[in-house]
């Protein structure tokens, strides 16, 4: 065929090779022509290399995902944080940021939905393993780790050539089926728990487990003595990334960052940047960064916001106090920036090996911020105790342990309500960074609805990749359920779903359901009442006005919705008087201490059944022979 077009163009060229001197028309020979045609076709495929065969398809992008752990709404600078995060604020200048996105109120079924586009439920992620009720443990939904209906978007992208890596907190399963290399990654190295220390990495950061787990390409890691976990993960990234860098397939990159899990940690050049910044307490922080966010564009500039009512007046605390509380929050702030500082890491080796500008940056929070303060329990402030420091001046350090408690986890939501685990915004409305993706316009803000599930169907667009089967060897795949975000990305659509369309969520009896603009929310104690309420998350993201009085035809649609979608994903209820940090303890007692402890237990128990017993029996015995005397 290329021959032929050359010689039609060949034919085209003699006709108009004129001379103004000359009288006629000249022609090449048949020898000319057959040779000018042979040197035509040389010539193109010099110049472009496989031009004989058909044109090679464009490499797909690198993809790169960048998850958070525990941070609040407005922890970035980009969405009016205060705390320094440069590298990521540079990503949202040159992307698009998303300001009214939600993920679950917890990490594993975030991320059970960031991996496979599937409703943590049907992916068998119904709840956190640690806080899942005993009557729930083990049903359909509730197994605590991916179950086998599901595909990755590794395993996707592997298929679609690319090169595949994991680094960071897991979390989804440690069954062997369930590790990375069974679930489409060619290296990995992953914390397979909810958390563990930053500093040590065999140390527990809570005794809900036996031990740390820890995995590299599928087999038990040798990790070292000490190593801080925003730098190790990154550096094992950029490993991989540098032994694989004769290959030239594209590469998915995905590092799950612990920063910021408890316990908060973090190197002193961090932290002590920040000393005095939050001397004004938490109030003020909430106010600042619902204004800076406005500011921005990030929420409506006259968006209410809920006073911290149930929060003491930062003025009534004595100074020791205040001083306390300051570090908590200073030692946050530092480990948030080490974070960004190591994500520049990154950022600047792919720009120093050629990668940067054909690399997709996909940044999120796993849920919003930690609230719960272990001290407050009994059982988990005696081991706490035995295993950590606290003191003001150990704060971030190795060997310490910090938490910033729920007055600032309200505060780093600002201007969202409530905190991980529950369903109002500030527990499941995270920042979302999009950047990379050609035809963006620098630092758009997009503030409809967007969902953790759009994620996957994302990718997918950007690469190229084929969605999963609907089955693999006799077993039913469940398809993603979101929508794909480049649409409204490359400014093609408004919307990222018609308005008509309803997404659900549920955890631990927290549940919410989004139509558009509204929200149908139920939160239940210690937080909430457990009554639904209906807000328009759009104008009011701090859910500050209830509309289901005004609107009580679609207070009533919306909830029926929910009953629905509750049916088809298999939802559970909640067995009556649950407490998510209770339940937490018993578990931590019931899968972890009676399990390693409960021998020795009952050995202790013995002991003194048979002592009481013996002494029954003797103070009987001796009765019995006062009596004898007597008569």
């Amino acid at each position: 065929m290329r021959v032929l077009d050359c010689v039609a163009r060949l034919k085209a060229t003699q006709q108009t090779v004129q001379s103004a001197s000359m009288r006629r028309a000249r022609y090449f020979s048949g020898f000319d022509r057959l040779l000018a045609c042979w040197l035509a076709v040389v010539w193109a495929g010099l110049s472009s290399p496989g031009a004989l065969a058909a044109s090679p398809e464009p490499r797909p992008p690198n993809i790169v995902i960048l998850v958070a752990d525990d941070w609040g709404f407005t922890d970035v600078g980009a969405f009016g944080g205060e705390i320094p995060t440069p590298h990521l604020d540079a990503l949202a200048a040159r992307g698009m940021r998303f300001s009214n996105f939600h993920v679950s109120g917890s990490c594993s079924p975030t991320r059970s939905m960031l991996l496979t586009g599937v409703d943590n439920h049907l992916a068998g992620v119904g709840n956190l393993r640690e806080s899942m009720p005993h009557q729930h443990a083990g049903k359909p939904g509730y197994l605590g780790s991916l179950n086998r209906n599901v595909v990755t978007v590794a395993e996707l992208l592997r298929d679609r050539g690319y090169r595949t890596y994991v680094t960071g907190k897991w979390n989804v399963g440690n069954e062997p089926h369930n590790l990375p290399p069974q679930r489409g990654f060619d290296r990995s190295l992953i914390q397979g728990d909810t958390g563990s220390d930053n500093w040590n990495p065999s140390q527990r950061y809570l005794g809900l487990t036996d031990q740390v787990y820890w995995f590299e390409d599928g087999r038990e890691a040798r990790m070292p003595e000490r190593f801080y976990s925003s730098e190790f993960f990154v550096d094992k990234m950029i490993g991989y990334l540098k032994e694989d860098a004769a290959q030239a397939k594209p590469f998915f990159a995905y590092i799950g960052f612990q920063a910021n899990h408890i316990p908060l940690q973090a190197p002193r050049a961090f932290i002590d940047q920040h000393r005095g910044n939050y001397d004004a307490g938490w109030a003020a922080l909430r106010q600042a960064r619902r204004d800076r966010s406005a500011a921005l564009g990030v929420i409506p500039a006259n968006a209410p916001m809920q006073a911290m009512s149930d929060a003491p007046d930062w003025a009534s605390l004595n100074e020791s106090t205040r001083r306390y509380e300051a570090r908590r929050m200073e030692v946050y702030a530092g480990m948030a920036q080490a974070m960004d500082h190591h994500v520049g890491r990154l950022i600047a080796h792919l720009r120093d090996i050629g990668e940067l500008e054909r690399t997709v940056f996909v940044f999120l929070s796993d849920n919003g911020a930690e609230a719960s303060d272990p001290f407050d329990s009994l059982i988990s402030r005696l081991w706490l105790r035995a295993s950590y420091r606290s003191d003001l001046d150990a704060m971030g350090d190795p060997g310490a342990y910090a938490v910033i408690g729920p007055h600032w986890a309200r505060a780093v939501a600002s201007p969202l309500s409530s905190y991980k685990f529950f369903a109002g915004e500030g527990g499941v409305r995270v920042p979302l960074i999009v950047a990379g993706v050609p035809g963006t316009a620098p630092g758009a803000i997009h503030s409809g609805f967007a969902h953790i599930t759009d994620i996957v169907p994302t990718l997918l667009s950007l690469s190229g990749a084929q969605p999963a089967p609907p089955s693999i060897e006799g077993r039913r795949i469940e398809p993603p359920s979101g929508v794909s975000l480049l649409p409204v990305i490359l400014g093609q659509q408004t919307r990222v779903r018609p308005a008509d369309a309803a997404v659900g969520h549920e955890l631990s009896g927290n549940a919410a359901m989004y139509r558009g603009e509204l929200k149908l929310v139920r939160n239940l104690p210690p937080l909430g009442d457990g009554q639904w309420r209906l807000y328009d998350i759009v104008r009011d993201p701090g859910e500050t006005q209830d509309l289901s009085v005004a609107r009580a035809d679609e207070f009533q649609a919306l909830q029926q919705l929910y009953v629905q979608w509750e049916q088809v994903h298999g939802v559970l209820p909640m067995p009556a008087g649950y407490r998510y940090a209770y339940q937490v303890m018993r578990n931590a007692v019931m899968n972890v201490y009676v399990p390693r402890y409960g021998p020795w237990v009952v050995v202790v128990l013995v002991g003194l059944i048979a002592l009481l017993f013996v002494r029954v029996v003797r103070r009987r015995r001796s009765q019995a022979l006062k009596l004898a005397r007597l008569n």
